[in-house]
């Protein structure tokens, strides 16, 4: 998908000369482990630097990347959910005008435990009324106090609840937000006879901030260390790629009856299924040496194909005729 903006503002900016000759990627936690390797495999066939990729989470990638032209921008984001149109506005206003979207593959949004703790299966209501900061009790809007899950419905067992999860600046976070405590909200039962204002109150609302969600970063490798070391049943909130990499000390939960697998996330099955993206600033592929070279890696059989090395490290692939799709995507107005 290519979107394009203002031919006008795009012609107001003065292009410097480079500075650099070094790719600059920003954005998603989620995404970072596939370009990173993408980066190193380029670095390999080219004899060149590799680009630099940084960790800043989605929004902030987006921010950073939407800033301007030129080289003390980045030229490429990461971004574990579509850009909004707020973004891409934001973005036509500082000149950068022409962007390219590229679906590199799929994820899935896990909640895991430590490896052969007791089984715990969750729906996305019991979920929300977990972790959603204000909730309807006896028709009345007030503070999530519940302890436990067993509090959250009898049929769960008698477990604290403990989630470690992603920050706002997470677009992995926004992705769980839409999926289930938005979603969920509009189907629980306590929610229908609230008034229209109370109703926008409970699901439109925040997490929890009184221990029960615990904002534990974006380095997604240290939430599995720490359910892998943890004495209790704490859940970490993360993208399925790190549950594959992993899955000698932790284990997805099923949600709404369906486990976090390859297949189900393939077939859509799974409720927390999304795609990921880069973003390309194409105002600076001339601008920046290796731009193109590097799309045409990241974007190749060896890489996005089902039996690529990204799918060895927890993407879920693109079929052959998407991934040719973003293939072309990528050499166009080159």
């Amino acid at each position: 998908m290519r979107i394009w903006m203002s031919a006008l503002v795009l012609a107001t900016v003065a292009l410097p000369a480079a500075a650099r000759d070094q790719i600059r990627i920003v954005g998603s936690a989620t995404v970072y482990p596939f370009t990173s390797a993408v980066a190193e495999n380029f670095a390999r066939a080219t004899r060149s630097r590799a680009p630099v990729v940084e960790i800043t989470g989605t929004v902030a990638g987006i921010a950073q990347f939407c800033a301007g032209v030129g080289e003390q921008y980045p030229d490429l984001v990461n971004a574990s959910r579509r850009m909004t149109r707020a973004e891409i506005d934001g973005c036509a206003k500082n000149g950068v005008a022409d962007i390219t979207e590229l679906t590199i593959g799929y994820d899935g949004i896990v909640l895991a435990t430590h490896k052969g703790l007791r089984p715990l299966s969750l729906t996305g209501v019991q979920i929300w009324r977990a972790l959603a900061a204000r909730v309807p009790v006896d028709g009345r809007v007030t503070d999530n106090t519940a302890d436990n899950w067993k509090q959250v419905d009898p049929a769960l067992p008698d477990i604290r609840i403990e989630v470690l999860g992603p920050p706002p600046t997470s677009g992995t976070r926004d992705v769980f937000m839409d999926l289930v405590m938005h979603r969920a909200c509009q189907t629980a039962p306590e929610v229908a006879t609230l008034s229209k204002a109370d109703r926008a109150e409970v699901c439109g609302g925040a997490l929890r901030e009184d221990g029960r969600y615990v904002e534990a970063g974006e380095y997604y490798n240290l939430i599995v260390q720490r359910l892998a070391a943890s004495r209790g049943q704490p859940l970490g909130l993360f993208p399925f790629s790190y549950l594959a990499q992993n899955s000698s000390q932790v284990e997805g939960i099923p949600i709404d009856g369906v486990a976090p697998t390859l297949a189900s996330i393939n077939s859509g099955s799974y409720a927390l299924a999304r795609p990921l993206f880069v973003y390309v600033k194409q105002a600076h592929m001339d601008m920046i040496p290796g731009i193109a070279a590097f799309l045409a890696e990241y974007t190749s059989e060896q890489s996005l194909g089902r039996t690529g090395y990204l799918a060895a490290r927890g993407l879920v692939p693109l079929t052959q005729a998407e991934r040719q799709r973003q293939a072309a995507l990528a050499v166009m107005r080159r």
